[in-house]
């Protein structure tokens, strides 16, 4: 079969097959690459050369193979086509790209083989373990812990495996084990020569009862809004510093200079504390994020309510959304399915909704649409380099109040 008789690949689908005229979905494939009959993929201009070898079988990454021109149509077409499925259109904008080795946060899988100690991110659709010899989306900081917490685990690992999770922080990075056993001096003399070797700014270790610090020279904090916030064990951050600032700057351009606002989901403060001048109402549901919170807007004198909140058993009402002159929310995958009907119900001039699954921020952008906004645009954005994930930052206006 000739190149011309080819299929050619249309787009990327949203687990990360390219997709042809014809409907036959084809993997590693780019925008614009030929596919023969016998399931050759010839490339085209938008093929990108996959940097790291551990490509495409680490989990990590589903899209090195794209290169940015394309990766943005990807994230634009996985957002246009949520919001289409509940008959929704508006501006979406050009995605904001966090570059390579920028990931400030990692979740990885230890586990012993023989003698070794393998430690990675698992295998696509599978469990099974790739031992990272490279990565091309962690910050160095944090890629160069590896080896030397293969040696660390070496004593200590047994026979299950244990998460191994890696923070950057104001005093640097901040690691916590589980599933190992660190009892004894010996245990406890290598936990400390270990953390102090490498500057770490935290080393916690959950032996099953729970994440307990074995190394905290000072408390570890990350500075959000130029507020310096305790950062609890495995405590969430945005996972680029440079999606952090490009998802705050769309939400202070939709919030603009409102004197009270209320942020649910708030979390440890990511857009709670980026209106210095504002009143601000925070409410969260995690108790150790919530406690963070409420210390370090204390600290920094802010004029911050903080309230700990379940929001999907306990919704802020209607009424008391109406006070505010913007509402922000970010809640997890799931949405905010319990809170937007409320909302929608609301008199709050504006919403800034940041989300972090297209398919369930569109089920409740038609909630608040139909009770009465208007969804004026999207800014998506891409911070997990190469990856299917995609976040966004969207502006919703009253439409009473949009004269």
């Amino acid at each position: 079969m000739s190149v011309s008789e080819a299929d050619t690949i249309l787009h990327v689908a949203s687990r990360g097959d390219g997709v042809t005229g014809t409907g036959r979905h084809v993997p590693l494939a780019a925008p614009g690459d030929m596919v023969k009959a016998d399931g050759t993929v010839i490339p085209g201009p938008h093929h990108h050369e996959p940097p790291c070898r551990h490509f495409p079988e680490c989990g990590g990454c589903q899209l090195q193979h794209l290169d940015d021109e394309s990766w943005s149509g990807f994230i634009v077409q996985r957002v246009a086509g949520a919001l289409a499925a509940h008959s929704l259109e508006t501006e979406i904008r050009a995605p904001i790209l966090s570059p390579p080795r920028t990931r400030r946060r990692a979740t990885f899988h230890a586990e012993r083989r023989g003698r070794q100690v393998h430690l990675g991110f698992t295998k696509q659709t599978s469990h099974h373990l790739i031992d990272l010899s490279e990565c091309w989306v962690l910050a160095p900081e944090l890629f160069a812990l590896l080896a030397p917490l293969r040696g660390l685990l070496s004593t200590m690992l047994g026979n299950a495996r244990s998460d191994v999770q890696l923070s950057m922080t104001d005093q640097g990075v901040d690691v916590s084990i589980s599933a190992v056993k660190a009892e004894g001096l010996a245990n406890a003399e290598a936990l400390t020569a270990f953390a102090g070797r490498h500057r770490l700014a935290r080393l916690a270790i959950d032996d099953g009862y729970g994440p307990q610090p074995r190394w905290e020279p000072e408390p570890v904090t990350i500075t959000l809004g130029g507020v310096p916030v305790p950062l609890p064990i495995g405590g969430f951050l945005q996972a680029t510093a440079e999606g952090e600032a490009a998802l705050v700057a769309a939400v202070r351009e939709i919030v603009g200079d409102a004197g009270a606002i209320a942020d649910l989901f708030a979390g440890l403060g990511t857009f709670a504390l980026s209106f210095p001048k504002a009143k601000v109402y925070a409410a969260e549901g995690a108790r150790d994020a919530l406690l963070s919170l409420k210390t370090a807007g204390g600290r920094a004198q802010r004029m911050l309510l903080a309230e700990h909140r379940d929001l999907f058993r306990r919704p802020v009402p209607s009424s008391d959304l109406s006070r505010f002159d913007a509402v922000i929310l970010d809640p997890p995958r799931a949405g905010a399915k319990e809170q937007a009907p409320e909302l929608a119900g609301s008199s709050a001039p504006v919403v800034a909704y940041v989300s972090c699954n297209p398919s369930t921020f569109a089920r409740d952008a038609e909630t608040i649409c139909k009770g009465g906004y208007r969804l004026e645009w999207v800014q998506p954005v891409g911070q997990f380099r190469w990856s299917t994930h995609v976040e966004l930052a969207a502006k919703f206006v009253r439409t009473d109040a949009a004269a």
